[in-house]
Protein backbone atom coordinates (compact mmCIF):
# COMPACT_ATOMS: atom_id res chain seq x y z
CA UNK A 1 0.00 0.00 0.00
CA UNK A 2 1.39 3.39 -1.06
CA UNK A 3 2.29 5.75 1.80
CA UNK A 4 0.17 8.90 1.65
CA UNK A 5 1.81 12.30 2.02
CA UNK A 6 0.29 15.21 3.92
CA UNK A 7 0.90 18.96 3.81
CA UNK A 8 -0.71 20.89 6.67
CA UNK A 9 -0.32 24.68 6.84
CA UNK A 10 -1.41 26.62 9.92
CA UNK A 11 -2.62 30.21 9.78
CA UNK A 12 -3.61 32.03 12.96
CA UNK A 13 -3.27 31.79 16.71
CA UNK A 14 -1.62 29.36 19.13
CA UNK A 15 -4.93 27.50 19.38
CA UNK A 16 -4.68 26.73 15.67
CA UNK A 17 -1.06 25.60 16.12
CA UNK A 18 -2.22 23.12 18.76
CA UNK A 19 -5.17 21.97 16.65
CA UNK A 20 -2.81 21.30 13.75
CA UNK A 21 -0.48 19.32 15.98
CA UNK A 22 -3.38 17.14 17.13
CA UNK A 23 -4.72 16.60 13.59
CA UNK A 24 -1.22 15.78 12.36
CA UNK A 25 -0.84 13.28 15.19
CA UNK A 26 -4.07 11.57 14.14
CA UNK A 27 -3.02 11.26 10.53
CA UNK A 28 0.59 10.24 11.14
CA UNK A 29 -0.75 7.46 13.33
CA UNK A 30 -2.73 6.29 10.30
CA UNK A 31 0.39 6.22 8.12
CA UNK A 32 0.49 9.68 6.55
CA UNK A 33 3.92 11.23 6.10
CA UNK A 34 4.65 14.99 5.98
CA UNK A 35 5.25 16.42 2.49
CA UNK A 36 7.74 19.14 1.64
CA UNK A 37 5.22 21.19 -0.35
CA UNK A 38 1.52 21.40 -1.07
CA UNK A 39 2.00 20.68 -4.78
CA UNK A 40 3.66 17.33 -4.00
CA UNK A 41 1.23 16.13 -1.31
CA UNK A 42 -1.59 13.60 -1.58
CA UNK A 43 -3.56 15.53 1.05
CA UNK A 44 -3.35 19.30 1.61
CA UNK A 45 -5.03 20.86 4.65
CA UNK A 46 -5.17 24.54 5.57
CA UNK A 47 -5.99 25.24 9.21
CA UNK A 48 -7.56 28.67 9.02
CA UNK A 49 -8.28 31.84 10.98
CA UNK A 50 -11.24 34.21 10.61
CA UNK A 51 -10.23 36.92 13.06
CA UNK A 52 -9.05 39.20 10.23
CA UNK A 53 -9.90 39.42 6.56
CA UNK A 54 -6.21 39.24 5.65
CA UNK A 55 -5.96 35.75 7.16
CA UNK A 56 -8.86 34.51 5.03
CA UNK A 57 -7.46 36.18 1.90
CA UNK A 58 -4.20 34.32 2.51
CA UNK A 59 -6.04 30.99 2.54
CA UNK A 60 -7.94 31.80 -0.65
CA UNK A 61 -4.65 32.67 -2.31
CA UNK A 62 -3.12 29.34 -1.23
CA UNK A 63 -6.16 27.46 -2.51
CA UNK A 64 -6.03 29.30 -5.84
CA UNK A 65 -2.41 28.24 -6.28
CA UNK A 66 -3.49 24.59 -6.03
CA UNK A 67 -6.06 24.64 -8.83
CA UNK A 68 -3.58 23.56 -11.50
CA UNK A 69 -2.05 20.84 -9.31
CA UNK A 70 -5.54 19.52 -8.57
CA UNK A 71 -6.37 19.43 -12.30
CA UNK A 72 -3.18 17.50 -13.01
CA UNK A 73 -3.72 15.13 -10.07
CA UNK A 74 -7.48 14.81 -9.45
CA UNK A 75 -6.84 12.27 -6.70
CA UNK A 76 -5.23 14.99 -4.56
CA UNK A 77 -7.45 15.92 -1.59
CA UNK A 78 -7.63 19.61 -0.69
CA UNK A 79 -9.18 20.59 2.64
CA UNK A 80 -10.00 23.69 4.66
CA UNK A 81 -10.32 23.24 8.40
CA UNK A 82 -10.69 25.58 11.38
CA UNK A 83 -12.48 28.87 11.90
CA UNK A 84 -12.86 29.96 8.27
CA UNK A 85 -14.43 26.59 7.46
CA UNK A 86 -16.93 27.09 10.28
CA UNK A 87 -17.73 30.70 9.39
CA UNK A 88 -18.37 30.36 5.67
CA UNK A 89 -18.38 26.79 4.26
CA UNK A 90 -20.69 27.75 1.39
CA UNK A 91 -18.43 30.66 0.41
CA UNK A 92 -15.39 28.38 0.26
CA UNK A 93 -17.26 25.92 -1.96
CA UNK A 94 -18.51 28.71 -4.22
CA UNK A 95 -15.11 30.37 -4.67
CA UNK A 96 -12.97 27.21 -4.62
CA UNK A 97 -14.96 24.27 -6.07
CA UNK A 98 -11.83 22.11 -6.09
CA UNK A 99 -11.91 21.92 -2.25
CA UNK A 100 -12.82 18.38 -1.16
CA UNK A 101 -13.05 18.72 2.61
CA UNK A 102 -14.39 21.46 4.92
CA UNK A 103 -14.26 20.87 8.67
CA UNK A 104 -14.93 23.32 11.52
CA UNK A 105 -12.75 23.59 14.63
CA UNK A 106 -15.27 21.71 16.76
CA UNK A 107 -15.22 18.64 14.50
CA UNK A 108 -11.51 18.03 13.92
CA UNK A 109 -11.68 14.55 15.43
CA UNK A 110 -13.67 13.46 12.36
CA UNK A 111 -11.03 14.38 9.76
CA UNK A 112 -9.71 10.79 9.28
CA UNK A 113 -13.24 9.54 8.52
CA UNK A 114 -13.87 12.49 6.22
CA UNK A 115 -10.69 11.78 4.26
CA UNK A 116 -11.71 8.15 3.90
CA UNK A 117 -15.15 9.21 2.63
CA UNK A 118 -13.58 11.51 0.02
CA UNK A 119 -11.30 8.71 -1.17
CA UNK A 120 -14.13 6.19 -1.43
CA UNK A 121 -16.84 8.38 -2.95
CA UNK A 122 -14.81 11.16 -4.62
CA UNK A 123 -17.51 13.47 -3.25
CA UNK A 124 -16.78 16.62 -1.19
CA UNK A 125 -17.29 16.31 2.58
CA UNK A 126 -18.41 19.18 4.84
CA UNK A 127 -18.74 19.01 8.62
CA UNK A 128 -19.24 22.16 10.66
CA UNK A 129 -20.93 22.76 13.99
CA UNK A 130 -24.26 24.03 12.73
CA UNK A 131 -24.54 21.30 10.09
CA UNK A 132 -23.35 18.43 12.28
CA UNK A 133 -25.90 19.16 15.03
CA UNK A 134 -28.64 21.29 13.49
CA UNK A 135 -31.38 19.21 15.16
CA UNK A 136 -29.91 19.72 18.62
CA UNK A 137 -30.63 22.57 21.01
CA UNK A 138 -27.70 24.94 21.79
CA UNK A 139 -26.77 23.16 25.03
CA UNK A 140 -26.67 19.73 23.36
CA UNK A 141 -24.76 21.13 20.39
CA UNK A 142 -22.15 22.70 22.68
CA UNK A 143 -21.69 19.44 24.60
CA UNK A 144 -21.37 17.41 21.39
CA UNK A 145 -18.67 19.70 20.00
CA UNK A 146 -16.87 19.66 23.35
CA UNK A 147 -16.86 15.84 23.46
CA UNK A 148 -15.49 15.65 19.91
CA UNK A 149 -12.61 17.98 20.71
CA UNK A 150 -11.96 16.35 24.07
CA UNK A 151 -11.43 13.04 22.27
CA UNK A 152 -8.92 14.80 20.00
CA UNK A 153 -6.98 16.25 22.95
CA UNK A 154 -7.02 13.02 24.93
CA UNK A 155 -5.56 11.09 21.97
CA UNK A 156 -2.61 13.46 21.75
CA UNK A 157 0.83 12.03 21.09
CA UNK A 158 4.13 13.75 20.37
CA UNK A 159 5.40 12.62 16.99
CA UNK A 160 9.04 11.76 16.28
CA UNK A 161 10.91 14.82 15.07
CA UNK A 162 8.51 17.34 16.62
CA UNK A 163 9.60 20.02 19.07
CA UNK A 164 9.43 18.30 22.44
CA UNK A 165 10.85 21.21 24.42
CA UNK A 166 7.79 23.44 24.38
CA UNK A 167 4.17 22.40 24.27
CA UNK A 168 0.73 23.95 24.33
CA UNK A 169 -2.12 22.58 26.44
CA UNK A 170 -5.68 23.69 25.76
CA UNK A 171 -7.35 24.34 29.13
CA UNK A 172 -10.45 26.06 27.78
CA UNK A 173 -12.46 26.19 24.57
CA UNK A 174 -14.66 28.88 23.12
CA UNK A 175 -15.53 32.34 24.38
CA UNK A 176 -18.53 34.01 26.02
CA UNK A 177 -17.34 37.63 25.80
CA UNK A 178 -18.90 38.48 22.41
CA UNK A 179 -16.76 41.55 21.72
CA UNK A 180 -18.52 43.29 18.86
CA UNK A 181 -15.58 42.92 16.45
CA UNK A 182 -14.80 39.26 17.15
CA UNK A 183 -15.93 36.15 15.31
CA UNK A 184 -14.43 33.62 17.77
CA UNK A 185 -17.64 32.95 19.79
CA UNK A 186 -19.35 32.03 16.51
CA UNK A 187 -16.56 29.81 15.16
CA UNK A 188 -15.38 28.14 18.39
CA UNK A 189 -18.58 28.15 20.40
CA UNK A 190 -19.32 28.85 24.07
CA UNK A 191 -16.68 28.87 26.77
CA UNK A 192 -15.95 25.51 28.41
CA UNK A 193 -13.12 24.61 30.78
CA UNK A 194 -11.52 21.18 30.70
CA UNK A 195 -11.26 19.07 33.90
CA UNK A 196 -8.12 19.89 35.93
CA UNK A 197 -7.24 16.24 36.52
CA UNK A 198 -7.21 15.65 32.75
CA UNK A 199 -4.99 18.69 32.23
CA UNK A 200 -2.52 17.65 34.90
CA UNK A 201 -2.31 14.18 33.35
CA UNK A 202 -1.75 15.66 29.88
CA UNK A 203 1.00 17.91 31.24
CA UNK A 204 2.65 15.00 33.03
CA UNK A 205 2.68 12.90 29.84
CA UNK A 206 4.25 15.75 27.87
CA UNK A 207 6.92 16.27 30.53
CA UNK A 208 7.67 12.55 30.57
CA UNK A 209 8.30 12.82 26.80
CA UNK A 210 10.82 15.65 27.23
CA UNK A 211 8.78 18.85 27.40
CA UNK A 212 10.34 21.44 29.70
CA UNK A 213 8.12 24.47 29.00
CA UNK A 214 4.30 24.38 28.88
CA UNK A 215 1.97 27.15 27.75
CA UNK A 216 -1.67 26.91 28.82
CA UNK A 217 -4.09 28.12 26.13
CA UNK A 218 -7.54 29.63 26.27
CA UNK A 219 -9.45 32.34 24.44
CA UNK A 220 -9.81 34.07 27.83
CA UNK A 221 -7.60 31.76 29.82
CA UNK A 222 -7.84 33.61 33.14
CA UNK A 223 -11.60 32.96 33.31
CA UNK A 224 -10.94 29.21 33.54
CA UNK A 225 -13.16 27.55 36.15
CA UNK A 226 -14.25 23.93 36.61
CA UNK A 227 -16.47 22.23 39.17
CA UNK A 228 -14.59 19.35 40.78
CA UNK A 229 -16.19 17.37 43.60
CA UNK A 230 -18.65 20.18 44.37
CA UNK A 231 -15.94 22.84 44.53
CA UNK A 232 -14.74 25.39 42.00
CA UNK A 233 -11.20 25.03 40.69
CA UNK A 234 -9.90 28.43 39.57
CA UNK A 235 -7.19 29.22 37.06
CA UNK A 236 -4.73 30.15 39.80
CA UNK A 237 -5.23 26.72 41.40
CA UNK A 238 -4.79 25.01 38.03
CA UNK A 239 -1.51 26.89 37.58
CA UNK A 240 -0.35 25.67 41.00
CA UNK A 241 -1.21 22.05 40.21
CA UNK A 242 0.62 21.98 36.89
CA UNK A 243 3.55 23.96 38.30
CA UNK A 244 4.23 21.24 40.86
CA UNK A 245 4.67 18.42 38.33
CA UNK A 246 8.28 17.15 38.61
CA UNK A 247 10.43 17.89 35.57
CA UNK A 248 8.62 21.03 34.47
CA UNK A 249 10.97 24.01 34.13
CA UNK A 250 8.72 26.78 32.85
CA UNK A 251 4.99 27.53 32.82
CA UNK A 252 3.23 30.23 30.77
CA UNK A 253 -0.33 31.06 29.73
CA UNK A 254 -2.13 33.04 26.99
CA UNK A 255 -4.40 34.87 26.30
CA UNK A 256 -5.86 36.82 29.22
CA UNK A 257 -8.89 39.10 29.26
CA UNK A 258 -8.32 42.28 31.31
CA UNK A 259 -11.94 42.38 32.47
CA UNK A 260 -11.76 39.52 34.95
CA UNK A 261 -8.12 39.19 35.98
CA UNK A 262 -7.82 38.54 39.72
CA UNK A 263 -4.89 39.18 42.03
CA UNK A 264 -4.83 35.46 42.86
CA UNK A 265 -3.19 34.83 39.48
CA UNK A 266 -0.63 37.57 40.09
CA UNK A 267 0.15 36.05 43.49
CA UNK A 268 0.81 32.68 41.84
CA UNK A 269 3.07 34.35 39.28
CA UNK A 270 4.98 35.99 42.12
CA UNK A 271 5.26 32.98 44.41
CA UNK A 272 5.84 29.99 42.11
CA UNK A 273 9.41 29.85 40.75
CA UNK A 274 8.59 28.09 37.47
CA UNK A 275 5.99 30.67 36.47
CA UNK A 276 7.39 32.89 33.71
CA UNK A 277 7.31 36.65 34.16
CA UNK A 278 5.24 37.27 31.05
CA UNK A 279 1.67 38.43 30.53
CA UNK A 280 -0.19 38.86 27.25
CA UNK A 281 -2.86 41.42 28.04
CA UNK A 282 -4.82 42.64 24.97
CA UNK A 283 -6.06 46.21 25.34
CA UNK A 284 -7.44 46.63 21.78
CA UNK A 285 -7.79 50.40 22.32
CA UNK A 286 -6.73 53.12 24.73
CA UNK A 287 -10.04 54.95 24.38
CA UNK A 288 -12.99 54.27 26.68
CA UNK A 289 -15.50 55.23 24.02
CA UNK A 290 -13.94 52.76 21.56
CA UNK A 291 -13.81 50.06 24.25
CA UNK A 292 -17.54 50.60 24.85
CA UNK A 293 -18.28 50.19 21.14
CA UNK A 294 -16.14 47.06 21.19
CA UNK A 295 -18.00 45.77 24.27
CA UNK A 296 -14.71 44.96 25.98
CA UNK A 297 -16.22 44.99 29.51
CA UNK A 298 -13.55 47.17 31.12
CA UNK A 299 -12.47 50.78 31.01
CA UNK A 300 -8.96 52.04 30.38
CA UNK A 301 -8.52 53.08 34.02
CA UNK A 302 -9.16 49.47 35.08
CA UNK A 303 -6.70 48.23 32.47
CA UNK A 304 -3.97 50.58 33.69
CA UNK A 305 -4.67 49.59 37.29
CA UNK A 306 -4.19 45.94 36.31
CA UNK A 307 -0.86 46.79 34.65
CA UNK A 308 0.31 48.59 37.79
CA UNK A 309 -0.79 45.71 40.04
CA UNK A 310 1.00 43.22 37.79
CA UNK A 311 4.23 45.18 38.14
CA UNK A 312 3.78 45.50 41.89
CA UNK A 313 3.39 41.73 42.31
CA UNK A 314 5.98 40.77 39.66
CA UNK A 315 8.43 43.68 39.25
CA UNK A 316 10.29 42.10 36.32
CA UNK A 317 7.15 41.14 34.39
CA UNK A 318 7.14 41.64 30.62
CA UNK A 319 3.87 42.72 29.02
CA UNK A 320 2.54 42.17 25.51
CA UNK A 321 -0.57 43.80 24.12
CA UNK A 322 -3.01 43.70 21.21
CA UNK A 323 -4.39 46.78 19.47
CA UNK A 324 -6.95 47.35 16.73
CA UNK A 325 -6.74 50.64 14.85
CA UNK A 326 -9.50 52.08 12.70
CA UNK A 327 -12.42 50.47 14.53
CA UNK A 328 -15.85 51.87 13.73
CA UNK A 329 -15.95 55.62 14.33
CA UNK A 330 -12.38 55.85 15.69
CA UNK A 331 -11.48 59.54 15.71
CA UNK A 332 -8.02 61.08 15.75
CA UNK A 333 -8.47 61.80 19.46
CA UNK A 334 -9.49 58.21 20.21
CA UNK A 335 -6.53 56.85 18.26
CA UNK A 336 -4.26 59.24 20.18
CA UNK A 337 -5.45 57.58 23.39
CA UNK A 338 -4.09 54.25 22.11
CA UNK A 339 -0.73 55.87 21.40
CA UNK A 340 -0.77 57.33 24.91
CA UNK A 341 -1.52 53.91 26.42
CA UNK A 342 1.35 52.24 24.54
CA UNK A 343 3.71 54.94 25.74
CA UNK A 344 2.48 54.62 29.32
CA UNK A 345 2.57 50.82 29.60
CA UNK A 346 5.94 50.35 27.85
CA UNK A 347 5.09 46.93 26.41
CA UNK A 348 7.73 44.40 25.49
CA UNK A 349 5.87 44.06 22.21
CA UNK A 350 2.43 44.64 20.73
CA UNK A 351 0.39 43.02 17.99
CA UNK A 352 -1.33 45.78 16.03
CA UNK A 353 -3.96 45.22 13.34
CA UNK A 354 -6.15 47.29 11.06
CA UNK A 355 -9.81 46.72 11.79
CA UNK A 356 -11.51 44.46 9.27
CA UNK A 357 -15.24 43.90 9.51
CA UNK A 358 -16.07 40.25 10.11
CA UNK A 359 -19.41 38.94 8.81
CA UNK A 360 -21.81 37.80 11.51
CA UNK A 361 -20.36 39.94 14.31
CA UNK A 362 -22.34 42.63 16.16
CA UNK A 363 -20.07 45.31 14.68
CA UNK A 364 -20.83 44.11 11.14
CA UNK A 365 -24.56 44.24 11.88
CA UNK A 366 -24.74 47.47 13.82
CA UNK A 367 -21.65 49.65 13.35
CA UNK A 368 -20.30 51.22 10.14
CA UNK A 369 -16.81 50.38 8.93
CA UNK A 370 -16.25 54.07 8.30
CA UNK A 371 -12.53 54.71 8.85
CA UNK A 372 -10.80 54.96 5.44
CA UNK A 373 -8.38 52.13 4.74
CA UNK A 374 -5.52 54.54 4.09
CA UNK A 375 -6.04 56.10 7.53
CA UNK A 376 -6.15 52.64 9.13
CA UNK A 377 -2.88 51.79 7.43
CA UNK A 378 -1.22 55.01 8.55
CA UNK A 379 -2.33 54.57 12.15
CA UNK A 380 -1.15 50.97 12.15
CA UNK A 381 2.31 51.95 10.91
CA UNK A 382 2.55 54.86 13.34
CA UNK A 383 1.59 52.81 16.38
CA UNK A 384 4.07 50.09 15.49
CA UNK A 385 6.80 52.72 15.13
CA UNK A 386 5.99 54.08 18.58
CA UNK A 387 6.30 50.55 19.99
CA UNK A 388 9.52 49.88 18.07
CA UNK A 389 11.21 52.82 19.77
CA UNK A 390 9.98 51.66 23.18
CA UNK A 391 11.20 48.11 22.57
CA UNK A 392 14.59 49.29 21.35
CA UNK A 393 15.02 51.49 24.42
CA UNK A 394 13.89 48.81 26.87
CA UNK A 395 15.99 46.10 25.23
CA UNK A 396 19.04 48.36 25.43
CA UNK A 397 18.70 48.24 29.23
CA UNK A 398 19.54 44.52 29.11
CA UNK A 399 23.11 45.20 27.99
CA UNK A 400 25.53 43.60 30.42
CA UNK A 401 22.80 41.64 32.16
CA UNK A 402 22.79 37.89 32.68
CA UNK A 403 19.54 36.17 31.77
CA UNK A 404 18.25 32.62 31.57
CA UNK A 405 17.32 31.25 28.16
CA UNK A 406 15.77 28.01 27.01
CA UNK A 407 17.80 27.05 23.93
CA UNK A 408 15.22 26.27 21.23
CA UNK A 409 17.52 25.47 18.31
CA UNK A 410 19.27 27.21 15.46
CA UNK A 411 18.11 30.70 14.50
CA UNK A 412 16.48 31.39 11.13
CA UNK A 413 19.65 33.13 9.99
CA UNK A 414 21.69 30.08 11.03
CA UNK A 415 19.49 27.69 9.10
CA UNK A 416 19.82 29.80 5.96
CA UNK A 417 23.59 30.05 6.47
CA UNK A 418 23.86 26.29 6.93
CA UNK A 419 22.18 25.75 3.57
CA UNK A 420 24.55 28.24 1.96
CA UNK A 421 27.67 26.77 3.59
CA UNK A 422 26.77 23.29 2.46
CA UNK A 423 27.02 24.51 -1.13
CA UNK A 424 30.26 26.52 -0.80
CA UNK A 425 32.14 24.88 2.06
CA UNK A 426 32.54 25.88 5.70
CA UNK A 427 34.58 28.89 6.77
CA UNK A 428 37.10 29.02 9.62
CA UNK A 429 36.04 30.48 12.96
CA UNK A 430 32.60 31.51 14.17
CA UNK A 431 29.95 31.30 11.48
CA UNK A 432 26.41 32.57 11.31
CA UNK A 433 25.42 28.92 10.99
CA UNK A 434 26.52 28.45 14.63
CA UNK A 435 23.91 30.93 15.89
CA UNK A 436 21.43 29.49 18.36
CA UNK A 437 18.18 31.07 19.47
CA UNK A 438 16.66 30.96 22.92
CA UNK A 439 13.87 32.62 24.83
CA UNK A 440 13.98 34.31 28.22
CA UNK A 441 11.39 33.84 30.93
CA UNK A 442 9.98 37.19 29.85
CA UNK A 443 9.66 35.93 26.24
CA UNK A 444 12.56 37.94 24.79
CA UNK A 445 14.28 36.34 21.80
CA UNK A 446 18.03 35.92 22.32
CA UNK A 447 20.61 34.80 19.73
CA UNK A 448 24.13 33.63 20.60
CA UNK A 449 26.84 31.31 19.24
CA UNK A 450 26.83 27.69 20.35
CA UNK A 451 26.69 24.06 19.32
CA UNK A 452 23.81 21.60 18.92
CA UNK A 453 24.55 19.98 22.29
CA UNK A 454 23.07 23.08 23.96
CA UNK A 455 19.64 22.71 22.36
CA UNK A 456 16.96 21.88 24.89
CA UNK A 457 18.87 23.16 27.91
CA UNK A 458 18.45 26.18 30.16
CA UNK A 459 21.53 28.39 30.04
CA UNK A 460 22.63 31.72 31.42
CA UNK A 461 23.85 34.14 28.79
CA UNK A 462 25.21 37.66 28.97
CA UNK A 463 23.57 40.29 26.77
CA UNK A 464 26.08 42.16 24.60
CA UNK A 465 23.81 43.77 22.00
CA UNK A 466 20.18 44.56 21.26
CA UNK A 467 17.66 45.63 18.65
CA UNK A 468 13.94 46.31 19.00
CA UNK A 469 13.20 42.64 18.33
CA UNK A 470 16.25 40.65 19.45
CA UNK A 471 18.86 40.44 22.17
CA UNK A 472 22.41 39.28 21.29
CA UNK A 473 24.44 37.37 23.86
CA UNK A 474 27.46 35.25 24.71
CA UNK A 475 27.43 32.10 26.84
CA UNK A 476 28.12 32.65 30.52
CA UNK A 477 28.28 29.35 32.41
CA UNK A 478 27.09 25.78 32.28
CA UNK A 479 23.46 24.68 32.27
CA UNK A 480 21.13 26.33 34.75
CA UNK A 481 20.27 24.05 37.66
CA UNK A 482 17.54 26.32 39.01
CA UNK A 483 15.12 28.49 37.09
CA UNK A 484 15.43 31.25 39.71
CA UNK A 485 17.51 34.26 38.73
CA UNK A 486 18.02 37.69 40.22
CA UNK A 487 14.96 39.72 39.19
CA UNK A 488 15.49 42.17 36.34
CA UNK A 489 13.48 45.38 36.58
CA UNK A 490 13.18 47.69 33.59
CA UNK A 491 12.87 51.43 34.05
CA UNK A 492 9.62 52.84 32.75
Amino acid sequence: MKTKSLYLETIGCQMNVLDSELVLGQLVKLGYQPAASAQQADVVLFNTCSVREHAEDKVLSRLGQLKQAKQQRPEMIVGVIGCMAERDPQGITRLMPHVDLICGPGQLNHIPAMLQAVEETREPQTLVGREHSRKLDPAQRSLQQYDSLEALDLARQLQPGTNRLQAYIRVQRGCDKFCTFCVVPFTRGPERSRPPAVLVDEARRLIDQGTVEITLLGQTVNSYAHQEDDRRVTFSELLSRIHDIPGLQRLRFVTSHPGDFGDDILQVMRDLPRMCEYLHLPAQSGSNSVLQRMKRQYCIEEYIDLVHRAREYVPDIQLAGDFIVGFSGESDAEYAESVKLVQHVQYKNIFCFKYSERPGTAAARNLPDDVPDELKRRRNVELLRVQEKIAARNNHQFLGRTVEVLVEGYSKAARKAQESEQSRGAEVGWRRSDQLVGRTRGDHIVVFPGGPELIGQLFKVQIIGSTALTLHATMQTGPVTSSLLTPLTLKH
